[in-house]
C-alpha cells in the first residue's frame, strides 16, 4: 500500500541534512521528522491488529519463546525466515517434515528447560521466567489463565509481547486457509524486519500450487480421509478424523475431495467404525504427529477397511508439518496431487 507521508518527511529530512536549515526550528518538527525518517529506514515501529490486540515493536524480538499447541507453524515459519537464533525456548515438534533438514532443526532448538504443565504446555511462572519479549501461540488457549498460563497482559506486564496466530483467536480453527500460513509468514516478516524473505516464499509457494492446480484442472476428485495417526481426541475410535480447515484447502488445490468434510461442524469429527466403514475412500492421507511410522498406522487402516477403493490400490501418503498452517503447504499440494492424479504430474 502506498505511504506518501513516510517518503515525504524521509525527503525532507535528508533536505534537512543538506542544507543544515531545519537546525534553527523550535517547534519540534524538525526532530518528528528525522525520527520519522529513521523509522522508514529501520521498518519501525511495527504494529499489528492481532486478536483484538495491538501490539507494536519498536525493534525485533530476541528472545522468543514458542509454545507447544500441538503444531509446529510457529516454529518452522521462523525457522523458513532465518530466526531460529531468535529462540530461546521452543515446545514445538511434530518429529517429522517434508521439508528436508527441518526436524533436525527444530530438535536442535533451546527448550528453555521448560517442564510442561498438565496441558502440555509453559506454565505462567516458567513462562515469565524465561524473560521473553515475544510469546507466540497457535490459539488464544496458550493465553488463557485457566489453563494455568500467562495471560497476554500479565506478558505486557513484563515487556513482552504476544502473537496468535491466523484462525487461532476463537481457537476455532475450522475456517482455516492456505492464505493463512501465507498471513502468518507476512505478519513474521514484519515484526522482524524481514518481510523481503517472507514475502519470497510466498510468492514461490503460490507459483508451486498453481502449476500443480492447473495440471490437475478438470480431473474428477477422487474421495480423501485425511487423518492424524494414533491419535485420540474423542471417544470413538476414529477421533482424529479431519472434517474442515486448511486441510481441505490444500487437498482442492491437489484435486481432490474430502470425504468426511460434513461429518463435522469442526475441525475435527469424532467418528464410529461403521460410519468410516460405510464411506467410500479413494486415497488416504495419514498426518504423523510425533508418529516414527506412519506409513504402517496407513496400512493397518487399508487391511481394516478392504472394501475401500483405496485399500485395493494401496493409495495412501503420509505427511506430517506440510499439511498444516505453516509455510510448506506447497510441498502437501505436490504429494497429494501425486498420489491422486499421477498421469497429470
Amino acid at each position: 500500500m502506498p505511504m506518501n507521508r513516510p517518503v515525504a518527511t524521509a525527503l525532507a529530512a535528508a533536505l534537512c541534512l543538506l542544507t543544515a536549515a531545519c537546525g534553527s526550528y523550535s517547534d519540534g518538527k524538525a526532530g518528528d521528522a528525522t525520527a520519522e525518517a529513521a523509522a522508514s529506514k529501520t521498518g519501525y515501529p511495527v504494529t499489528l491488529d492481532n486478536c483484538g490486540q495491538k501490539e507494536t515493536f519498536d525493534k525485533a524480538p530476541g528472545r522468543v519463546v514458542v509454545m507447544n499447541g500441538a503444531s509446529v507453524a510457529e516454529v518452522s515459519t521462523l525457522l523458513a525466515l532465518g530466526l531460529g537464533d531468535r529462540i530461546v525456548a521452543n515446545q514445538q515438534t511434530y518429529g517429522n517434515s517434508e521439508v528436508p533438514g527441518r526436524a533436525e532443526a527444530i530438535e536442535k532448538l533451546p527448550d528453555g528447560g521448560v517442564k510442561q504443565n498438565d496441558a502440555f504446555d509453559v506454565p505462567r511462572e516458567t513462562m515469565i521466567g524465561l524473560r521473553p519479549d515475544l510469546v507466540l501461540s497457535t490459539t488464544a488457549y496458550g493465553f488463557d489463565e485457566k489453563n494455568g498460563f500467562a495471560t497476554r497482559d500479565q506478558l505486557k506486564d513484563v515487556g513482552a509481547h504476544s502473537y496468535v496466530s491466523p484462525q487461532g483467536c476463537d481457537q476455532d480453527t475450522s475456517k482455516m486457509t492456505i492464505a493463512d500460513s501465507y498471513r502468518l509468514l507476512r505478519d513474521m516478516g514484519k515484526v522482524f524486519n524481514v518481510s523481503d524473505k517472507a514475502e519470497e516464499l510466498i510468492a514461490a509457494s503460490e507459483k508451486k500450487i498453481a502449476a500443480v492446480a492447473d495440471k490437475v484442472k478438470g480431473e474428477k476428485k477422487p474421495r480423501v480421509m485425511v487423518l492424524f495417526s494414533n491419535m485420540s481426541m474423542g471417544g470413538n475410535d476414529f477421533s482424529s478424523v479431519v472434517a474442515k480447515g486448511i486441510y481441505n484447502d490444500i487437498l482442492a488445490e491437489a484435486g481432490g475431495a474430502n470425504a468426511f468434510e460434513n461429518a463435522s461442524e469442526g475441525s475435527f469429527a469424532d467418528l464410529s467404525k461403521e460410519k468410516v466403514a460405510a464411506t467410500d475412500v479413494d486415497a488416504l492421507v495419514v498426518i504423523g504427529y510425533n508418529d516414527p511410522d506412519p506409513a504402517a498406522y496407513a496400512e493397518k487402516l487399508l487391511k481394516e477397511f478392504p472394501q475401500w477403493p483405496a485399500a485395493r490400490n494401496s493409495t495412501y501418503v503420509t505427511l506430517s508439518d506440510s499439511m498444516y498452517l505453516g509455510p510448506s503447504n506447497d510441498l502437501a499440494v505436490e504429494k497429494i496431487a501425486k498420489m491422486l492424479h499421477p498421469d497429470a504430474l
